[in-house]
């Protein structure tokens, strides 16, 4: 069994409290530590980091986080050095932050990084920065997992200011300045009357008036740490009272009074998800895109029990016992099979220009053999895998262009063929083109995301292929 020690964070949060109790309930560590009101965050992760722990993982829990369902049973089968949880954001809605499962080897190798001088990056995200520079030359790579976490609700006045004060610094990028106005466009507010997100709204004013653009990474620093400052003198101006105490009972009172939101619960997590796209058809980005709406999907699984269990027609799959559905070619043989095994499902075809496609698939094929001689077990199992479903799906090792084009309009023809009459069951979705969360959303009936849908890969859509030759043509 696992030995697990919970890192509980707080800096005077007005959910502290009953955040910690959820913690302790929902994780049952075998040791807890707490890092109380330690400022800047720099300075947290230097004291967290000296902690010595005789444990396989090390959590690591924000006190704004509101742990509604247990998690411990997915740490102790959990193997991969990093997981993130996604959370449900007050303001920002559904994302990934506050809930850190990182296993002990990856704390160490964090602990012995040496930090950057002059880093912007390290000054605003000091954990994350110090664990991807731990992670990268060791090629480890990070999960994400969806749990019922309510993120920075109830939260106080002078603790949103902070917050979003410093959400408007993190966001001076190209990337994250449009996910925060999107977010902000979503927050409805009554005019003259004081709530969280009016509160929110001042500090990303008050950040921007503040610091300016091209401010130095020890100009932030210096902003970052007289936060309390700031946030205390924004207080007397509006002449605001604190919230009182935050109390169980008031968490009790309003997930009782929010019983329609959206349960994120892997107890929840019934209905199956099965991508039936072909490979190149934004699968990755299908997979991404249903991790945002709540939905832990395996994207092209390699591991050994999947292989021995689909190679020898068992389809009631171990590894969908701890993720909610499957995409890429992994289904494409076996959908049939599923559709039985687990009813009530959903099924998402992403199709493509089919030119498009063929290219897509031409680059990806290219150095990528299905035979080669390796040592590495793990590698041998992936081609393995490789092989039979290649060989399953396209009929073919490798790339050969009149027959994956034959395989892309039979495979259509077929998927649409066997739920011609049930609609409601089955989306086609092209999303290489541009459609995204308003038609994955509503098909799963989740709220659309504020956050752009992800696209992962290098996928061109026909106007860009368009002009990416004209350009290439000029030159």
């Amino acid at each position: 069994m696992a030995k697990i020690d919970l890192v509980f964070r707080q800096i005077d949060e007005r959910t502290r409290d009953v955040a910690l109790e959820l913690a302790i309930e929902h994780i049952r560590p075998d040791a807890t530590h707490i890092i109380d009101d330690v400022r800047p965050f720099t300075e947290c992760v230097n004291q967290m980091l000296r902690i010595e722990h005789d444990a396989d993982y090390v959590v690591y829990v924000d006190a704004d986080c509101l742990i509604l369902e247990d998690i411990r049973g997915f740490i102790e089968r959990c193997d991969a050095p990093y997981v993130d949880s996604y959370v449900t954001d007050r303001f920002r809605g559904r994302l990934h932050c506050g809930v850190h499962i990182t296993r002990a080897d990856l704390v160490q190798a964090m602990a012995e990084t040496e930090v950057p001088e002059n880093d912007m990056k390290y000054v605003l995200r000091p954990e994350s920065r110090l664990r991807n520079l731990a992670m990268k030359p060791r090629k480890m790579s990070k999960q994400f997992r969806n749990f019922d976490i309510l993120h920075d609700h109830f939260q106080s006045y002078q603790h949103i200011f902070m917050k979003y004060a410093l959400r408007e610094l993190r966001s001076r990028t190209k990337i994250q300045a449009p996910r925060l106005t999107r977010s902000m466009e979503k927050w409805e507010v009554e005019p003259g009357v004081m709530c969280d997100l009016t509160m929110a709204r001042n500090a990303v004013d008050y950040a921007r008036e503040t610091v300016p653009a091209e401010a130095s990474p020890d100009e932030v620093h210096a902003f970052i740490e007289a936060l309390p400052e700031h946030a205390a003198s924004q207080m007397q101006a509006l002449g605001l009272e604190e919230k009182p105490e935050f109390t169980r009972d008031e968490l009790d009172t309003w997930l009782k009074t929010n019983r329609s939101r959206v349960d994120y619960s892997s107890k929840a997590r019934q209905q199956k998800i099965f991508g039936l796209g072909l490979s190149r058809t934004g699968t990755r980005s299908l997979t991404a895109a249903l991790q945002v709406l709540g939905y832990d999907c395996s994207h092209y699984p390699i591991d050994e029990d999947t292989y021995t269990e689909l190679s020898n027609a068992q389809y009631d799959l171990t590894l969908l016992k701890y993720f909610d559905g499957l995409t890429d070619i992994t289904t494409i043989p076996f959908y049939h099979h599923f559709d039985k095994l687990y009813p009530g499902s959903k099924f998402i075809l992403t199709v493509r220009d089919k030119e498009g496609w063929l290219g897509s698939c031409a680059r990806h094929y290219f150095n990528r053999p299905a035979f080669k001689d390796v040592e590495d077990p793990d590698e041998e199992v992936h081609l393995k895998m490789r092989q039979f479903l290649r060989a399953a799906v396209y009929g073919c090792y490798n790339f050969d262009r009149e027959r994956f084009s034959a395989v892309y309009d039979r495979h259509v023809r077929e998927v649409m063929e066997y739920f011609k009459d049930r609609p409601e069951d089955l989306l086609v979705i092209d999303i290489v083109s541009g459609e995204g969360f308003e038609k994955l959303a509503g098909f799963l009936d989740r709220p659309i995301p504020t956050e752009p849908f992800p696209h992962k890969g290098a996928v061109l859509s026909r106007k860009m292929l368009a002009e990416q030759a004209a350009v290439e043509a000029v030159a």
